[in-house]
């Protein structure tokens, strides 16, 4: 650290010595160029979760959420949806296999609510090799316009039969958010309430909670990112308690399980 003399120190100069030493330290404390910081979601706005399909987004809304597949709404708030800790079942014939979990038996540890497998992150070596692959998805939402994206399944540790921990989902969460930072994404922390401490050191900007007001878990999360939460309830008793607790502060939807489109069968999507 440069030190600079006053006027009454033994070492003292002139004014304009001074004047030269400001400016140096100024120089040095601004050059080089600042990374931009990622937009984050507006606090309680209209939002829509769109994850199954597409479709133009209802009056109102002003925060979307859609797979990287699909393109983002224009002149909204756009979240792409990643699976990032788990391998969708079609592509798992995409991965390595040795960057599939596998449980001591050398069987693949699979979460059987959506027949995902579950990647591997629990050394540096594999975790690195994943995010290559998951961050180049990020690479397409950026290009394609998204402000913020949505990695799924952090929470998958929980299902890993103790093979992963907490420390091994927040070091990969961290090679996620830095890389999505680095292309001006903000990054939402989907569901795993119990990291919602950990969210400086991961880098996380935002929290997509999944039925937080059924299970009680709004309050944590609001509290870790400062009201800006976007929660989706899968029922009808749900969404009553979100919205009573939080309606006045989150951005809160109900939807169908299956996240459907209009015209489906079973397609819901009420805000009240």
């Amino acid at each position: 650290m440069i030190r600079v003399p006053t006027e009454t120190s033994p070492r003292g100069g002139s004014r304009a010595v001074l004047l030269a030493l400001a400016l140096l330290l100024t120089g040095c404390a601004t050059a080089g160029p600042t990374p931009e910081s990622p937009r984050l979601p507006p606090r309680h706005a209209g939002f829509d979760y769109q994850i199954g399909g597409a479709y133009p987004p209802p009056p109102g809304v002003r925060v979307v959420t859609r797979d990287r597949a699909d393109s983002p709404a224009e002149g909204l708030y756009n979240v792409c949806y990643v699976n990032a800790f788990q391998a969708q079942p079609q592509e798992r014939a995409d991965w390595p296999a040795d960057l599939l979990l596998r449980d001591r038996a050398g069987e693949v540890v699979i979460d059987e609510d959506w027949d995902e497998p579950l990647l591997d992150i629990g050394t540096p070596a594999k975790r690195s090799r994943i995010a290559d692959r998951v961050n180049r998805w990020t690479d397409g939402c950026a290009e394609k316009g998204y402000d913020a994206v949505e990695p799924d399944n952090y929470d998958s540790y929980t299902r890993s039969r103790h093979l992963l921990t907490p420390a091994d989902a927040t070091a990969f969460m961290r090679l996620l958010t830095r890389h999505a930072h680095a292309r001006h994404l903000a990054v939402g922390q989907k569901n795993t309430p119990e990291l919602a401490g950990h969210r400086k050191s991961a880098g996380l900007d935002f929290a997509v909670a999944e039925e937080c007001g059924q299970y009680d878990e709004c309050g944590t999360y609001a509290r870790a990112y400062d009201d800006r939460v976007l929660d989706i309830e899968y029922t009808d008793s749900g969404l009553r308690r979100a919205l009573a607790g939080w309606g006045s502060r989150l951005s809160i939807v109900r939807r169908d399980l299956d996240v459907s489109t209009p015209g489906e069968a079973g397609y819901v999507r009420r805000t009240g």
